[in-house]
């Protein structure tokens, strides 16, 4: 087991940028192997797009809100000889989504087979079938792209080549719509398969089928809550990264990664900080990672010009709100579909355009945690993708207050009549947002869009090509976004750097 004492004087140094979940865990895997880890943080709580806000008696988590394989999690105190409750308390949440359309339908999706089932056969009895024909496909895809190579890291194209023949097997050329179409044949249930891609910033007309993976990983690991938010969950890695014996620096944003020739030496703040280490790791976006910390470095002004040549996944706008009263007919997670989907999401991901309607992804954590707002009140954050500040440059200053109001209107439209009247605090985060808390490029939510030709080797690399001892971990690296993807992308760079730092 290893503890602070166990770590030595003369121990490899390493240092981490960013602390969001990807950040975290990487630097406990660090910690646990005896490597001196201090993690940089640019905010003044830990998190990135896992931070929070209390206001009013209330806790509004910023981002993540359905945490899945908590296996993966488990792991990072297993390391160690520890168990994640000694930190964070993991709860049930049932059912997974509800999903909703303008008609009324309900639908509510769960790994409860029976009622599973009950609930296609309300909308076609004939998808039955079809769907445990998904769940097979679902489950082979799984187990080759998550469990088989979800935490390998992809530093060269031979490594690509190796898992083309299974790729090929399980046609990942085709989308995951695609893909739910060859099984299923109602409209309302290829959304409620295909939805899910939209949760890791991938259209479901474009992203690969293999991250029809979701489903296997929801069937069988569960849908989970963390106590107080996942902000508790973030506050509970950095209660055992600190037990380990490492360190964090928060409030002080890393301006540049020192190097000379093919290595990085240095982490210099915005304070005047500087640190010297043997490796350095960034969780930061992508794009701010190389443009920005690496500014000095020729690999950075090289690299930042590939990077701007990608596609980004979209951004979010945010309405965080609390209202008088409960709501138990109100499950934890919701998706309220709007009238368009595919003509919906082609607004987003290629037109550019604010559209006149949309879906909400609703997020009411009071129904399962009611510690999350005062008592009677219940807290929620209401969620619509929208395209990124590259395709849709206007000005939120102006539009946010107005998009705020319109998706609080179709909430109350659709779940609560007088909404307005009992909202006691209220307020939106926009791409513009994201862009200046987190420096993600074009205001991004997710960071790379997950198109095939964007995955695996032709994502950011776990560890990079010229500067040998600079690493990447999060949602622009391998195997990308989403809870289970960051802390994935963290154990294949974790992988990297012990063996390197040994």
């Amino acid at each position: 087991m290893t503890t602070p004492q166990a770590i030595s004087a003369n121990a490899r140094t390493a240092c981490v940028i960013g602390a969001g979940f990807g950040g975290m865990a990487l630097a406990i895997r660090l910690q646990s192997a005896g490597i001196a880890t201090t993690v940089v943080e640019s905010r003044d709580k830990p998190g990135g797009r896992a931070y929070h806000w209390q206001k009013d008696g209330h806790t509004f988590d910023a981002g993540p809100t359905v945490i899945t394989d908590p296996p993966c999690l488990k792991e990072l105190w297993e390391l160690s000889g520890h168990d994640i409750s000694e930190d964070v308390e993991l709860m049930n949440v049932m059912p997974f989504y509800r999903l909703n359309w303008p008609d009324g339908t309900n639908f509510d999706y769960s790994n409860d087979d029976e009622n599973l089932r009950k609930e296609i056969a309300k909308l076609d009895p004939a998808d039955v079938a079809g769907y445990e024909k998904f769940l097979e496909f679902s489950a082979a895809v799984h187990d080759e792209g998550y469990l088989k190579l979800g935490t390998v890291p992809f530093l060269d194209f031979k490594s690509m080549l190796k898992a083309a023949p299974a790729l090929a097997k399980h046609q990942a050329w085709r989308s995951v719509y695609s893909i739910v179409s060859k099984y299923i044949r109602n409209e309302k249930l290829r959304e409620a398969l295909s939805f899910h891609t939209l949760l890791v910033g991938g259209s479901p007309m474009k992203t690969s089928s293999v991250y029809a993976l979701i489903h296997k990983l929801e069937k069988d690991g569960g849908v989970w809550w963390a106590r107080g938010g996942t902000n508790r969950l973030i506050a509970g890695m950095v209660r055992h990264f600190e037990r380990l014996g490492g360190t964090m620096r928060l409030g002080d944003g890393v301006e540049q990664v020192e190097t000379a020739g093919d290595r990085a030496k240095a982490v210099r703040t915005k304070s005047g900080w500087r640190g010297d280490f043997d490796a350095v790791a960034s969780n930061a976006d992508i794009m701010h990672s190389y443009r920005d910390l690496l500014s000095e470095s020729p690999r950075g002004k090289n690299q930042a010009k590939k990077l701007a040549r990608k596609t980004y996944s979209p951004s979010l706008f945010v309405v965080h709100f609390g209202v008088e009263g409960s709501w138990p007919g109100i499950p934890h997670h919701m998706i309220l579909f709007g009238p368009r989907y595919k003509g919906l999401v082609d607004d987003i991901y290629a037109k550019g355009v604010l559209p006149e309607d949309f879906s909400i992804y609703l997020h009411h954590p009071t129904v399962t945690d009611p510690g999350m707002a005062p008592e009677g009140k219940s807290t929620f954050y209401a969620l619509v993708p929208v395209s990124h500040m590259g395709k849709m440059p206007i000005n939120w200053d102006e539009v946010g207050p107005q998009l705020e109001k319109r998706v609080l209107d179709e909430v109350g439209r659709r779940l609560i009549p007088d909404i307005h009247d009992r909202i006691t605090t209220k307020f939106h985060y926009a791409p513009k947002n994201f862009s200046e808390d987190l420096n993600a490029h074009l205001g991004s939510a997710f960071s790379l869009e997950p198109t095939l030709l964007q995955s695996a080797y032709f994502r950011g690399h776990n560890r990079d090509d010229v500067i040998k001892n600079f690493y990447l971990v999060g949602a622009g690296t391998h195997p990308g976004a989403g809870i289970p993807g960051v802390v994935g992308s963290a154990k294949a760079t974790a992988g990297l750097m012990i063996e390197d730092l040994a």
